[in-house]
């Protein structure tokens, strides 16, 4: 695939993930207030790498893609809970998140809190009032999702991350396994299950898993060469916290191989599916990105 074929497709995807976005929580109840705090972290940007791999899925798993969007959604607004909830002074304690104040900073610590609350169960809400997925599949997504969000999933390792102070290498897989892992994966499942395919759901995981770790790796190695205008949040926030990383035990060289290897194992795992190559180029310009 070229780059601007690339470009022109994730663009699609990430578009129409936007506009769904910003049709969400537009009423004006007197706890708008509410509804503002949760539209003002949902809509600060990013990538949104993960709704766009859940709709990628969903098309190989042969459903038009378009009738994926609120089950992609549905993980982004989990996704930026936890945002939410990790920047809290009782957790990361940051200030800056995609370049903006975070959510704590703009509304006070309660509004951050309940924001996040409510974006969790309005998420299996679009998921379950879906309007073009199969109820069967409705169910199978609603299923992925409490599976990468819940208490064997994402908060277990944020837990690990916060609690328990992982130092070892195999310490720090499982956090990244579960923190990061567990919901890259789930987007990719969330496509596959709400197509209805079984065949793709190993495929996708296997992808979502390989993929989330070299995510977290880079994410470590920007931390300590990322540009805070690009990186979007403080440069050297981990070394501040007194956390282990994997630039601290492989250094710079060590985890770019491992990048790489995990880059090339989520390749070998959709090999067989990816007929245009969109997810070995998404896979290779998240191993090499600056933020």
């Amino acid at each position: 695939m070229e780059q601007r074929e690339f470009d022109a497709k994730y663009s699609a995807y990430r578009q129409a993930v936007e506009a769904y976005l910003d049709s969400l929580f537009m009423d004006k109840p007197h706890w708008a207030d509410l509804y503002e705090s949760m539209r003002y972290s949902l809509l600060a940007g990013g990538k949104r790498i993960r709704p766009v791999l859940t709709l990628e899925f969903a098309r190989l798993a042969g459903l038009e893609w378009e009738k994926a969007v609120p089950v992609a959604c549905a993980l982004e607004l989990v996704h930026t809970y936890s945002l939410i909830h990790d920047d809290l002074p009782c957790m990361d304690n940051d200030d800056l998140r995609r370049g903006k104040p975070t959510n704590h900073k703009v509304f006070g610590e309660t509004m951050a809190v309940l924001a996040g609350d409510a974006l969790q169960p309005e998420a299996f809400r679009l998921i379950l009032t879906a309007p073009d997925i199969a109820p069967e599949q409705r169910a199978d997504c609603a299923l992925i999702l409490a599976e990468a969000a819940g208490a064997d999933g994402m908060v277990a390792g944020q837990v690990l991350d916060t609690l328990h102070a992982p130092k070892t290498e195999e310490e720090l897989k499982e956090v990244d396994h579960l923190k990061t892992g567990a919901m890259i994966a789930g987007a990719c499942k969330l496509g596959a299950a709400a197509g209805g395919s079984r065949e793709l759901l190993a495929a996708a995981e296997e992808y979502g898993y390989q993929l989330g770790l070299a995510f977290q790796i880079r994410d470590d190695m920007l931390d300590v060469i990322g540009n805070v205008d690009e990186f979007g949040k403080p440069i050297g926030s981990d070394k501040e916290e007194g956390k282990v990383t994997y630039v601290d035990l492989l250094g710079l060289e060590g985890c770019d191989k491992i990048v790489l290897a995990c880059t090339e194992q989520a390749k070998a795992a959709v090999r067989d599916c990816d007929s245009d190559g969109f997810l070995a180029f998404l896979a290779d310009s998240l191993a090499e990105r600056n933020h």
